[in-house]
This record gives C-alpha cells, sequence and structure tokens, in this order.
C-alpha cells in the first residue's frame, strides 16, 4: 500500500509538471437524496425528519485547492475540503450542544378514547383488514395468558409476554408484504401470528416435542419459520440486527421487491451491533426497516440509566439513516409508519429508523419480577388507562364493525384452541438424545461421539432424572 501510494504521488506530480495543471480534480457528486413518500400514503413529509444528504464521496486526495478552500459563490462563505467531504467552516468555537431543547414529537392518529384526532395524516384501513388487526391482537392476549399460566403449572419452562406491545407487534406486521424477511428479538410473536403460523405451531415449539421445527434445542418462545420469512429468534441481544443489514443487501443485489425489517428494544440499543447494523445498512443503501420498541425498560434497568440522547430516534439521524417516532400503542399510527418505511425501504433502496414509544406490562419474562423495581400503580395504569388493544377496539366498534357478542365469541374460541393446542403438544413424544449432536458437524467427531455415548449410559442409569417422554 505504501508503495502504490508513493508512485501515485510520484505520478501527479510528474503530470502537473508536464502538462503545467495546477489541480487535478475528481468529479464528485454532493447532491442530497431526493426525499420520497409514497402516493399510496396520506402522510405528509413533516410526519418525518429530513433526510441527511448522501456523504458517500470519491477521493479528494489529489484534489488541490489553495490553502485547501473552496469559494461559495451563493453566500460568499467557504468550505474546508477533506477525504470526507467538503464543509463549511466558522471561526467561532462552538460546541454542538449535547441534546436538543425540543424533543423529537411523537406521531400519532388515535387518542386514548380511540377517536382520530382531527387532520390526522394517515394511510386508511378498510373494515376487513381493521377487524382481522383487532382479532389478532386479542388472540395474541389470550395466547400470552394462557401460555404464561402453563409456565406458572410447570408445564414449560419458559415465557415471555407482549402485554402492552400488541399494537406494535400485529400493526407492522399487517404493513410488511410477505416477501418482507422478518429479523426478531423475541417479544414479537404476533407478527408470526399475523403470517399464518398456528397455535398449534406456537405451542409445539414450547414444549419442544416432535413437531417442533427448532428440534427441542431452544428455549420457549424462541420461534422461526423458513415459509413464513421468519428468522429463529435467538437469545443474544441485538444480533439480529448486522445480520438484518445483509440480508437487505442481499434482497438489493438480488433485485427482489421486498426489504429486510428487524425488531429491538431500547435496551439492545446499548449494544454495539445495534450500531454496527445501522451503519451497515446506511453505508451500503440496504433496503431494511429498523423497528424499536421503547418499552422504557432493559429488564429492570430504566431508559435514564441506558442513554443521554432523546431516545432512539435521534439514533438514526446521526448514521444518515431517515427516522420516525411513533406511538406504538395506536394501531393505526403504527400501520402507517411502518408501510410508509418500507416504500421507502423497497423503492429507495435505504434503511429507515423507527422508535415505537409503548409500555412493557408484562413482567420481562417468567424470571423476572418486576414489581420489584417498578410501582405496581405504574404497571396497572398503563394496563387499564393506556392499553392499545382497548383504543384499538374502541375506534373498530365506533365504525360499527365489532360488537359485544363479536368480542366473547372471539376470545372463547381463541382460548379453546389455545387448550387444545397445549394438549396435543404434551402429548407429542420429546425429540431423541441424538438429536442433540447432529446437524453440528458433517461427519460427527470422536469427541462428539464419546459425548454421546456418556450421556446415554447417564440417562439409562438414572432415567427419574429426565422427563417423561425422553429417550435415547
Amino acid at each position: 500500500m505504501a508503495i502504490w501510494f508513493a508512485r501515485s504521488k510520484n505520478l501527479v506530480s510528474s503530470l502537473r509538471h508536464n502538462l503545467n495543471l495546477s489541480a487535478i480534480l475528481n468529479k464528485c457528486d454532493y447532491s442530497p437524496r431526493p426525499i420520497f413518500f409514497s402516493t399510496t400514503s396520506q402522510l405528509s413529509s413533516t410526519s418525518f425528519l429530513s433526510p441527511v444528504a448522501s456523504l458517500r464521496h470519491e477521493s479528494t486526495a489529489v484534489e488541490t485547492q489553495p490553502d485547501h478552500l473552496v469559494q461559495i459563490d451563493e453566500d460568499d462563505g467557504q468550505e474546508l475540503d477533506f477525504p470526507g467531504g467538503k464543509v463549511g467552516y466558522t471561526s467561532e468555537m462552538k460546541f454542538i450542544p449535547e441534546s436538543s431543547s425540543r424533543r423529537i414529537p411523537c406521531y400519532r392518529v388515535l387518542n386514548e378514547d380511540g377517536r382520530i384526532i382531527p387532520d390526522s395524516d394517515f394511510i386508511p384501513v378498510s373494515e376487513k383488514l381493521a377487524v382481522r388487526m383487532y382479532e389478532q391482537m386479542a388472540t395474541l392476549q389470550v395466547m400470552d395468558h394462557i401460555f404464561y399460566e402453563a409456565q406458572r403449572q410447570g408445564r414449560i419452562s419458559f415465557y415471555l409476554t407482549s402485554v402492552g406491545e400488541e399494537a406494535i407487534n400485529i400493526a407492522s406486521a399487517a404493513a410488511l408484504s410477505p416477501d418482507d424477511v422478518v429479523l426478531p428479538q423475541y417479544r414479537e410473536p404476533g407478527v408470526l401470528l399475523w403470517r399464518g403460523f398456528t397455535l398449534e405451531e406456537f405451542a409445539n415449539q414450547c414444549f419442544g416435542n416432535k413437531a417442533d421445527y427448532g428440534k427441542g434445542r431452544q428455549m420457549p418462545i424462541h420461534y422461526g419459520s423458513n415459509r413464513l420469512n421468519y428468522f429463529t429468534i435467538s437469545s443474544p441481544i441485538a444480533t439480529q440486527l448486522p445480520q438484518a443489514a445483509g440480508v437487505g443487501y442481499s434482497l438489493k443485489m438480488d433485485k427482489k421487491n421486498a426489504c429486510a425489517v428487524t425488531f429491538i428494544g431500547d435496551g439492545g440499543t446499548s449494544e454495539g451491533d445495534f450500531h454496527a447494523g445501522l451503519n451497515f445498512a446506511a453505508v451500503m443503501e440496504a433496503p431494511v426497516v429498523f423497528i424499536c420498541r421503547n418499552n422504557g425498560w432493559a429488564i429492570s434497568t430504566h431508559i435514564s440509566e441506558q442513554f443521554r440522547s432523546d431516545g432512539i430516534v435521534v439514533k438514526g439521524q446521526a448514521y444518515g439513516i431517515r427516522s420516525i417516532r411513533v406511538d406504538g400503542n395506536d394501531a393505526l399510527a403504527v400501520y402507517s409508519a411502518v408501510r410508509s418505511a418500507r416504500e421507502m425501504a423497497v423503492t429507495e433502496q435505504r434503511p429507515v429508523l423507527i422508535e415505537a414509544m409503548t409500555y412493557r406490562v408484562g413482567h420481562h419474562s417468567t424470571s423476572d419480577d418486576s414489581t420489584k423495581y417498578r410501582a405496581a400503580d405504574e404497571i396497572q395504569y398503563w394496563k387499564m388507562s393506556r392499553n392499545p388493544v382497548n383504543r384499538f377496539r374502541k375506534w373498530v366498534e365506533d365504525n360499527g364493525w365489532w360488537s359485544e357478542e363479536d368480542e366473547s365469541k372471539l376470545r372463547s374460541n381463541a382460548r379453546k384452541q389455545l387448550l387444545q393446542a397445549i394438549q396435543a403438544a404434551e402429548k407429542w413424544e420429546k425429540q431423541p438424545l441424538t438429536e442433540l449432536f447432529n446437524d453440528v458437524y458433517d461427519v460427527k467427531p470422536k469427541n462428539l461421539e464419546e459425548q454421546e455415548l456418556g450421556l446415554k449410559e447417564l440417562v439409562e442409569k438414572q432415567p427419574q432424572d429426565y422427563p417423561h417422554g425422553f429417550h435415547v
């Protein structure tokens, strides 16, 4: 590299001397990317932050200007020319403030009473779509309740609910195309439910039986489906974000009319993978929609101990990514924002960041007791007064699309189907012991064969220490 650089400098010097050139210039494009908003959307441009001009420039190493300054004709200002691009300068020493004095506003459509706010910009939702969205939100509530109780009864080892975040789950899923590839965190089972994952499939995974696609190797709630373009959940936080950048870039290279969609919690933004994922997507101009569920708590760590910035939305702008903050408890707002973001990502081949403001009503998981670090009346307030399912139901009912009879019938049927799915999943045999050692190596090495033999002998010697249905 050093030899190449030295030769390049010698070549430039020779050209300048022999051709009497004062400068050798590279053609650079500093024009900003155009703003695009879907013509199918009624969202105005003011709903989104202004785009950041493209910062990808050609090298300016051989470009010379007197004292490295370029005169600007428009406002008699001057710019400094650096390899990273041309920037204006000032003789006043002034630091950028740590945060703006005014927070980024939160986009919403429905007020707390389930009525549309006057002059709201949103994408209209048909009766058929609205009813299905509500049905899935209510089904998700029932599913969470029954599986949570099943864990408390000792029938499954672990569970994690989406209580308080149903609107983010279902409304985002409704706004996507089935061809869009979803890389979830772990609190998005509603996206999979919307795409057609059956209650039986959910139960099989939680019980880790022979019908579980993961062959019983994963903890409960670590769902996945190739058929539904839903990556299998993995416990490590934020690892899916750089992967999503890669998936989005792959879709771009294949010229697919689809994007990658990935979810993260507010706590996950403290991980390095969050920043790597956003930066990769921005630089590679990959069609990725990043959806952050800012529910206020990273297990027991409050957001005030996570960051000092104005939430998550400003982090997107820092990486050159168009961003929006949305009321995550407003299904119409989430639907409109995600659908518009998806259109931008696919049409303009760019990443978009959505910060969905919400509240985690349930405990972090069945391993957590959130009353140890937050007040019970706070939880109750959000459960009753700020419930996203109740808010959307009011709007659907006001339109004459839903009734109390429909409500009773839906919840009764959902409960019945879930109980049947759980009973059936319990009766299935567990995966054989050999599955612990398969799918790791093409040819099983000797040390792994020895471990498998040792475990088989242990199970045969102490069968009482292993669950019913467990077999070699």
